[in-house]
């Protein structure tokens, strides 16, 4: 009896090892995106000696300028008499010198007051550091021009953003940072109203619950973090919910966050007569407006797009762990918050790529990928990225029927007049099972489908209304005519041998098939005796059931009538066969799917990356290969031009002509040599 149940207790330990082995490739190993600084980043550290006992103080420039004036022992006096002495000096002999000198005074001051807490002096102090600052970098009064490759203009840009930063942060305090707001400002010479304003064009100030500053945090989850340098205060913008307003509301998670850059514009004018001022502090979303106009320059924004998104990820809402074991072990518990989903406002303009998860996975998956693809300006500027979450412990071809349905509800909700033709260029992205599920968005059902379960025709089916529909939605189905391309990254195209009879147990064993389906399937059998084929798949009730080499509708997939106006492209992983890997898997691939199940005939074009499973759809070498794809596509619809505009690419069969509406009027004419490029294939593709 004790070496049976050892023996149970072996296979049991085995059986758990090979399903994690399946399904490991597609789960996220963490939910610790950003963690809080225990000091905000700020570039200025060293070199004001900002955290030091002695600090904060000016650099030895400025002291020596200051001892050129004899003026040195003034810095252990009153900070605003000294500031004066400099703007008097300033005012008989400009120069930038000086004016920095005042900048960084200014700043060191309010370092100080903020220590000493005195906020409302730290606050005319930071006012007065970002005027004598922004001075120095664009005020043409001086008879030469800034040196920008002298030290002290990249620390003046500093002065900038760190003063504007610190007087943001005593705003916040008082919780008055809100567009549309007027805040009121005293420097040592000035009184200065400042309008707040949103600069976007899709964000709007009552989307604003709160700010919060990326300098507070540090990413942790995401490989790549791109911040780009300028002028500005990067920050995090919480967005405040609005239930029931706008059918493209329920797509927004709750406690999204978006990038958000604010710059102050000085009226140099009115700084040089030492006039009261009237300033607007812009809100820029740095995803359409990288760059701001300042003095006739095209001038960068500081900007940081991975942060609010780590900040997204980490909200509980959004924790990959709970809803990758939930949605494939109790599918039933997913169904509440199923669908699609956008972390970037919807753009009727550009063309949507949706990526959709695999097995025992969410959307989170694809962050690395959204990351980098984000920070292009050519695949921002034409795409936006939304993302499918659905329960994977429920066969393939059931969470298929039900991305069908709620695509469409998304189209009817969104565009119910279809005026919107960038949304009839729809990329999808699948990685692993989540390829078969993109897949089955692309091809014409007929009646194959249906052959697997029985040869009886379905109207002869005897069930329930509802249960009926269910399955004539699951069966029987016509491509989508939006949808233009598809990307499969890691598929199981013929099966995976993970999925053998021991995982296939163990997955009966943990994943609980709702009730009301299984009710189905017996009250199916039961009113039907003799209908269904002896291999029908009405006995596949879990994903790894469906993923098995033998699965019946996997053949039928392959060999499905693709739409004729839909593109494929697939990426294959391979790892090498040693170590514990060689225990697993026969033959080459990603040490769950093979190369021969993960290659698909029809693609145009197919490459090989050296990664696991785990790893193959976040693997550089793949993110690349889907820019160049995205790029190719925005290629192609150039070559389609009427005149200045891009109309539809085709009329898929079937579809209406009224249903081709409105050109694409949003792409330019002709796109960058470069870029042209990377369209034609930098990277090196299989033949098929």
């Amino acid at each position: 009896m004790t070496t049976r149940r050892a023996k149970e207790r072996f296979r049991s330990m085995v059986a758990l090892l090979l399903l994690s082995c399946l399904v490991v490739g597609c789960a996220t190993s963490t939910n610790k995106w950003v963690a809080l600084r225990s000091t905000p980043r700020n570039p200025l550290t060293e070199s004001l000696g900002l955290l030091t006992k002695q600090g904060p103080k000016p650099t030895e420039r400025t002291i020596q300028l200051l001892r050129r004036y004899n003026l040195h022992e003034s810095l252990e006096g009153d900070r605003r008499e000294l500031l004066a002495k400099l703007d008097e000096i300033e005012s008989r002999n400009p120069n930038r010198e000086n004016v920095y000198a005042q900048a960084e005074l200014a700043y060191v001051s309010g370092k100080r007051s903020e220590r000493g807490k005195h906020p409302k002096q730290a606050l005319e102090y930071y006012g007065a550091a970002v005027l004598h600052s922004y001075r120095y970098l664009f005020d043409e009064q001086y008879a030469t021009a800034s040196n920008p490759y002298d030290p002290e203009f990249r620390r003046a840009c500093d002065l900038y953003n760190a003063a504007l930063e610190g007087a943001l942060r005593i705003v916040q305090a008082k919780d008055s940072l809100r567009p549309g707001t007027t805040q009121h400002i005293r420097t040592a010479n000035h009184d200065c109203q400042i309008e707040v304003r949103l600069e976007s064009n899709d964000w709007h100030a009552e989307d604003i619950d709160h700010f919060e500053f990326v300098t507070d945090y540090e990413v942790h989850g995401l490989r790549n973090h791109y911040h780009n340098f300028g002028l500005g205060v990067p920050l995090i913008a919480v967005r405040r919910k609005h239930e029931g307003e706008d059918p493209r509301e329920e797509y927004y998670p709750a406690d999204l966050s978006f990038p958000v850059t604010a710059f102050l514009r000085v009226d140099l004018a009115a700084a040089s007569r030492n006039a009261d001022q009237t300033a607007v502090l812009e809100l820029f979303d740095p995803l359409n407006q990288p760059t701001v106009l300042v003095a006739n320059q095209n001038v960068p924004l500081e900007t940081d797009l991975s942060t609010p998104l780590a900040h997204t990820l980490s909200q509980p809402a959004l924790d990959d762990n709970r809803l990758s074991t939930l949605g494939l072990l109790k599918p039933d518990k997913v169904k509440q918050v199923q669908g699609l989903y956008m972390l970037e406002p919807f753009q009727d303009d550009k063309i949507p790529v949706l990526m959709v998860h695999g097995l025992w996975s969410s959307p989170v998956t694809w962050m690395e990928m959204f990351n980098d693809l984000r920070s292009d300006p050519q695949i921002r500027k034409h795409y936006q990225f939304w993302f499918y979450l659905y329960p994977t412990g429920q066969p393939f071809w059931y969470s298929a029927a039900q991305m069908r349905e709620d695509l469409a509800s998304m189209r009817q909700k969104v565009d119910p007049e279809g005026r919107y033709p960038a949304l009839d260029q729809t990329i999808l992205v699948g990685h692993s099972m989540g390829g078969l599920v993109s897949k089955l968005q692309t091809v014409d059902s007929g009646n194959d489908f249906w052959a697997t379960l029985s040869e009886h025709p379905f109207s002869e089916l005897e069930a329930d209304e509802e249960l009926r529909e269910g399955l004539a939605q699951t069966f029987f189905f016509d491509p989508n005519p939006s949808i233009r391309r598809v990307i499969t990254i890691g598929t199981p195209h013929r099966g995976s041998e993970f999925a053998n009879d021991t995982t296939k147990w163990l997955g009966r064993k943990l994943i609980r098939i709702p009730t009301k389906l299984m009710q189905g399937k017996h009250q199916l059998i039961a009113r039907n005796p003799g209908f269904f084929r002896k291999d029908a798949p009405l006995d596949i009730n879990t994903s790894i059931d469906s993923l098995e080499p033998n699965s019946p509708l996997l053949p039928v997939l392959l060999t499905a009538h693709c739409s004729s106006w839909v593109k494929y492209n697939n990426i294959m992983g391979e790892i090498p066969a040693k170590g514990i890997a060689s225990w697993f898997t026969s033959g080459k691939g990603d040490g769950v799917v093979t190369l021969d199940s993960a290659r698909l005939e029809n693609a145009e074009s197919q490459i090989v990356v050296p990664a696991d499973h785990s790893l193959v759809h976040r693997h550089p070498q793949s993110i690349l290969e889907v820019r160049r794809i995205l790029l190719q596509q925005v290629a192609e619809l150039r070559s389609y031009t009427y005149g200045d505009r891009i109309e539809q690419v085709s009329n898929p069969s079937g579809v209406p002509r009224e249903a081709v509406r409105e050109p694409l009027q949003t792409m330019p004419a002709l796109l960058p040599d470069e870029q042209m490029e990377v369209a034609r294939g930098a990277t090196a593709v299989l033949s098929r």
